[in-house]
C-alpha cells in the first residue's frame, strides 16, 4: 500500500484523487490545499505533520509557478516530495529533500473524466529507491510510463502545448467564425474527429493537406480576405508559410 498526501486542489489534483481512490494499492492520505495562508495553518496541526511524515509520497500538484514557494513548505518534514509540472526542473524542488517528478501528459478540464490507464506518466528522480517507488505509484493507476529527464520533459511539454493548446484555440477561432457566420460549429467535429484519429496510423508529414500544402494561392488569398480580425489574418498567414516552407514551398 502506497500512503499518498496530495498538495493542491485544482484540475490535476482532482483527476489524480480519482484514479487514487480507484484503485486498492493507493491510500490518499490526505489533501491539503495549497494558498499559503490556508498551507500555513495546516503544517501546524499535529496529525497532519504526522501523516505527511508517515507518507511514503507528497505530490504537489499546483500552477508551475507557485511550485517552488509551495515546495518550501515541506523542508521541515522528513518526506518524498515530487511535483506534477511538465516544463518545472527537478531542481526547482528543495535541496535537502528527496524529489522527484509525477507529471501525467494529458489536459485536464473540470468535471470530464478520462481514462488515466492510457495516460503517460513521466517519472523522475535522483535516488534510484525513489524512482522505482514512482514506478510502483504510476503503474496503479496507468499502462504507460516512462521515465524522462527534466530537459527532455520540457521539450515535450512545449510539444503538448503546440499539439494541445495551441490546437485548441485554432479551434475557437473557427467556433467564432462559424457564429459569425451563423453556421453549426457541429459540422466541423467529424473533421476534428478524423484529424486526431489519423494521427494512429500517418505521421503529422503524410496527414497534412489543404491549401497551404498545395499552393492554392487563389484559396489562401480569399481565405485571408474573409478573415476580419488581423490576429486571425497573421495566424492564418504564419500558419500557412510554416506549412509551405515545411512542404518546399513559398507564397
Amino acid at each position: 500500500m502506497i500512503k499518498v498526501t496530495l498538495i493542491g486542489k485544482g484540475n490535476v489534483s482532482k483527476h489524480l484523487q480519482r484514479a487514487f481512490l480507484a484503485t486498492k494499492e493507493v491510500m490518499l492520505f490526505q489533501v491539503l490545499g495549497s494558498r499559503k495562508k490556508e498551507l500555513d495553518t495546516a503544517l501546524k496541526n499535529k496529525a497532519i505533520q504526522n501523516k505527511i511524515n508517515a507518507s511514503d509520497i507528497c505530490i504537489i500538484a499546483v500552477s508551475d509557478h507557485a511550485i517552488k514557494s509551495v515546495s518550501q513548505s515541506f523542508t521541515q518534514f522528513n518526506t518524498f516530495l515530487v511535483h506534477t509540472s511538465g516544463s518545472v526542473s527537478i531542481n526547482d524542488l528543495p535541496k535537502s529533500l528527496n524529489t522527484g517528478v509525477f507529471y501525467p501528459l494529458q489536459t485536464f478540464s473540470k468535471d470530464r473524466l478520462v481514462a488515466f490507464k492510457t495516460i503517460p506518466i513521466c517519472i523522475e528522480a535522483k535516488e534510484k529507491k525513489d524512482t522505482e517507488l514512482l514506478h510502483k505509484l504510476a503503474r496503479t493507476i496507468s499502462d504507460e510510463v516512462h521515465e524522462i529527464s527534466s530537459e527532455k520533459r520540457k521539450a515535450l511539454h512545449l510539444a503538448a502545448v503546440l499539439v494541445n493548446n495551441f490546437s485548441n484555440h485554432l479551434y475557437q477561432i473557427g467556433h467564432d467564425l462559424c457564429e459569425d457566420n451563423q453556421v453549426p460549429f457541429e459540422l466541423l467535429k467529424p473533421l476534428i474527429k478524423e484529424t486526431a484519429l489519423k494521427m494512429e496510423s500517418l505521421s503529422p508529414e503524410e496527414a497534412q493537406t489543404g491549401p497551404a500544402k498545395r499552393n492554392d494561392q487563389n484559396t489562401i488569398n480569399a481565405h485571408l480576405k474573409q478573415l476580419k480580425d488581423t490576429n486571425h489574418k497573421e495566424i492564418y498567414r504564419l500558419l500557412t508559410l510554416s506549412i509551405q516552407n515545411a512542404y518546399g514551398k513559398k507564397l
